[in-house]
């Protein structure tokens, strides 16, 4: 038989993993039937936890792990910059590592960090990730995990993100309100939060000024930029669109390039806004209209708190979402010519 685990228990009880990670480390959140149910199927299936993890989180490695999706955004380098300042602070070495977009990649990365090499865990979830065993299973061996901008709402931890609703409205009514109708949105994942409520805020936005929701408008990327010029381009091909709101950076310079290579003009043709924590925004031509995310103070405020907890010794995080606001910057690829 393979290994079991807690994808596996939770599977057999049809409950969530959740459920299971809470009922073996004896959660108050669960009752004692249930706890019962499952540590009866545990022992049935022949379930053991790591022992080499758990003997390893008793040593202290004084090293935390950052895992992010890229390097290639400025969002994410700031946020490293952050978290390492507090991480010299605190007598600490911060190891990064980057997934890549790979779930796989993810997977492989948490169950290397088990084995001592870390006290806990920041990260920012892969896009292409739809299952969560392999956190649950860090979490129950001890290694504390703190979520940023990208986060996992099954995992019961400190959840650090920006006003991602809120930013998505502004950006799209500072749109609408430069002339905009047709307002294209540049999606990077269905299944991430940020997109979720990114979206939302621009669908809300619409609706409060009485334009349709158009599904055409929505361009799903990925981490390929070949794949998004091409989906970029189709868009403007097929479809009449007066302005462009792009979930992430990446987006919005494959948007550039797009316009640029078919005579689209930025911003009399078609105007451009975007997420973005881009340090040259005002060199691009024209300046990139930015929603710009207080990258390091996330880094800062994740990493300070995966410290009050390893201090204290304490590995499971009550749930707590904390959201830092981001800031509208208006530039030339937005607004309208005068």
């Amino acid at each position: 038989m393979s290994k079991v685990n807690l994808k596996t228990l939770a599977k057999e009880l049809a409950v969530s993993i959740s459920t299971v990670s809470k009922a073996l480390r004896d959660s108050h959140e669960i009752g004692d039937e249930t706890k019962q149910q499952v540590l009866a199927k545990a022992k049935e299936l022949g379930y053991k936890p790591n022992p080499y993890a758990s003997y390893m989180r008793q040593q202290k490695s004084n090293t935390i792990a950052l895992i992010i999706p890229e390097m290639t955004n400025s969002f994410f380098l700031n946020v490293i910059d952050g978290a390492e300042s507090v991480a010299t602070e605190n007598d600490y070495h911060l190891l990064i590592y980057i997934t890549h977009e790979d779930a796989q990649k993810e997977k492989r990365i948490i169950n290397h960090l088990q084995n001592g090499r870390v006290d806990g865990i920041i990260m920012s979830l892969s896009s292409t990730v739809d299952e969560y065993s392999h956190l649950h299973e860090c979490i129950e061996n001890n290694i504390p995990i703190i979520f940023f901008d990208r986060i996992c709402h099954e995992i019961e931890t400190i959840k650090i993100t920006t006003d991602d609703f809120t930013s998505a409205f502004i950006a799209t009514e500072h749109l609408i309100k430069n002339g905009c109708k047709k307002i294209a949105y540049l999606s990077i994942a269905e299944n991430l939060s940020i997109d979720n409520k990114r979206m939302q805020g621009y669908s809300e936005a619409l609706s409060k000024h009485d334009i349709e929701f158009d599904k055409s408008r929505i361009v799903r990327c990925n981490n390929d930029d070949k794949f998004n010029y091409k989906k970029i381009k189709q868009l403007f091909k097929n479809i009449e669109v007066d302005g462009v709101f792009s979930s992430i950076e990446k987006f919005a310079l494959s948007t550039y390039s797009v316009c640029k290579d078919v005579g689209i003009n930025i911003p009399n043709d078609v105007k451009i806004i975007s997420f973005s924590n881009i340090a040259t925004a005002d060199f691009l031509s024209p300046a990139l209209t930015t929603i710009t995310q207080p990258a390091h103070e996330m880094g800062v405020k994740a990493a300070s708190e995966l410290f009050k907890y390893l201090d204290k010794k304490r590995y499971n995080i009550p749930n707590e979402n904390i959201i830092i606001k981001s800031t509208l910057t208006v530039r030339e690829s937005s607004i309208k010519k005068k």
